[in-house]
């Protein structure tokens, strides 16, 4: 049956060239792989009204009365170029698929990624509490280090989201700014590409880890360190990862692209 999410899931399918049983369905899920792809959805300011030289997604009325479907646009003036639940041509909304950073290179090929070598395991009981450095770790599936306030739920934000468990962070970003900072990731290591390794898996110590998105810094960060942190860590923030399967994770371990 075709739904707002799940025509809205086959558009975007579409627009990026992926099978559309590839995309997942709910808004929160889509919005994470086009992430992993270094791609966003955007919403479009008075969508009723908006042109595009290139493919966009409109949200419209399904023909049936079974509520907002959507379909790819394209064009100045913009027309549907793919209706897959039959829509009228009344426009209620609208989105674009476009790149998180333009100017970003793409990831280098996974055989290029070099191993990295964990130098720090850095974990926080609570919400803004001071980090302590330990010597390992037991990596949980689906929640985080043991000890860490993300495993307990207990962090800034949502725990549980994918993403969410492990954060790791290069230590020459960190050398690179030339003074110490409270970077608040769980993870130091040296001499891999973190960047590369979004959307892809890799061996961490004993645990089996997939990369989710990039770790950018943000304002609550700027504001632990008294400011001065958010812009130098743009795009060098590190990782957001999933841990699959656990195990322990020891200052020492190397950490493998797969």
């Amino acid at each position: 049956m075709n739904t707002e999410s799940s025509t809205l899931a086959a558009c975007v399918a579409q627009i990026v060239g992926a099978a559309a049983a590839e995309v997942p369905l709910r808004a929160d899920a889509v919005r994470l792989w086009l992430a992993e792809r270094g791609l966003g959805l955007v919403p479009v300011a008075g969508a009723a009204d908006f042109a595009w030289a290139g493919p966009w997604i409109a949200l419209r009325p399904a023909r049936d009365g079974g509520g907002p479907r959507a379909v790819v646009m394209f064009g100045v003036p913009s027309g549907p170029i793919w209706d897959p639940a039959g829509t009228t041509g009344e426009v209620l909304d609208g989105y674009v698929v476009a790149a998180l950073d333009v100017a970003a290179s793409p990831a280098p090929a996974l055989a290029d990624v070099q191993t990295g070598v964990v130098e720090a395991l850095v974990l926080a009981p609570a919400a803004e509490a001071p980090v302590v450095q330990v010597q390992e770790a037991v990596a949980v599936p689906g929640h985080g280090l043991e000890g860490d306030r993300y495993a307990a739920g207990a962090g800034t934000f949502a725990s549980g989201r994918p993403g969410s468990a492990l954060t790791l962070v290069d230590a020459a970003v960190l050398e690179a700014l030339g003074r110490d900072i409270d970077h608040r990731r769980n993870v130091v290591v040296r001499g891999t590409d973190l960047n590369a390794l979004v959307g892809r898996e890799f061996t961490l110590g004993e645990a089996h880890c997939r990369g989710r998105r990039l770790c950018e810094p943000c304002a609550h960060l700027d504001r632990l360190n008294d400011a001065d942190v958010l812009r130098p860590l743009v795009h060098r923030g590190g990782l957001r990862a999933d841990i699959v399967s656990g195990g322990t994770v020891r200052v020492g371990d190397r950490l493998i692209p797969r």
